[in-house]
């Protein structure tokens, strides 16, 4: 399948029903850039009227996941995928709708590319950082990702 916003969305629909029904979309995808936003509401909430932590969570692992995806769909390998770590921080109620932002593309690559040099998996960590409306930073996330190169 070819990477785009609207094809992951669509695919979201099918194979991530809970993602797709929370209203997280990606919004904006580029070589260096996935840009995924969710909003606030009853679905996603907990009961302090804010979205719960694990609806952040998913927005954000879908930004790394879905240029992980396009750089594994752009290397032209085959290449395995999983994350091994993950850590989040939050700074204020993420009320509204929250966009979270990767900016990692180019590790990503150079991840792959380092695999497919010496047949070896690669640790790559990737960061999504999530803001509301105003420009403020509500929670940013670091995912570990395990890339390797099939043959």
């Amino acid at each position: 399948m070819k990477i785009t916003p609207k094809r992951v969305n669509t695919f979201m629909l099918f194979k991530l029903p809970l993602g797709y029904l929370s209203g997280m979309r990606v919004k904006e995808l580029t070589a260096q850039k996935c840009v995924v936003a969710i909003k606030h509401r009853w679905m996603n909430q907990n009961p302090f009227k804010s979205m719960f932590w694990a609806a952040q969570g998913m927005a954000a692992e879908m930004s790394t996941g879905v240029l992980v995806m396009q750089a594994i769909e752009r290397s032209k390998k085959k290449v395995s995928m999983l994350v091994t770590h993950q850590d989040g921080n939050f700074y204020k109620k993420a009320t509204g709708k929250i966009v979270f932002t990767c900016n990692n593309g180019d590790e990503i690559k150079a991840a792959i590319k380092k695999s497919s040099e010496t047949k070896e998996g690669q640790e790559v960590i990737l960061v999504a950082e999530g803001v509301n409306l105003d420009g403020v930073v509500v929670s940013n996330f670091k995912f570990q990702w395990s890339l390797k190169v099939k043959e």
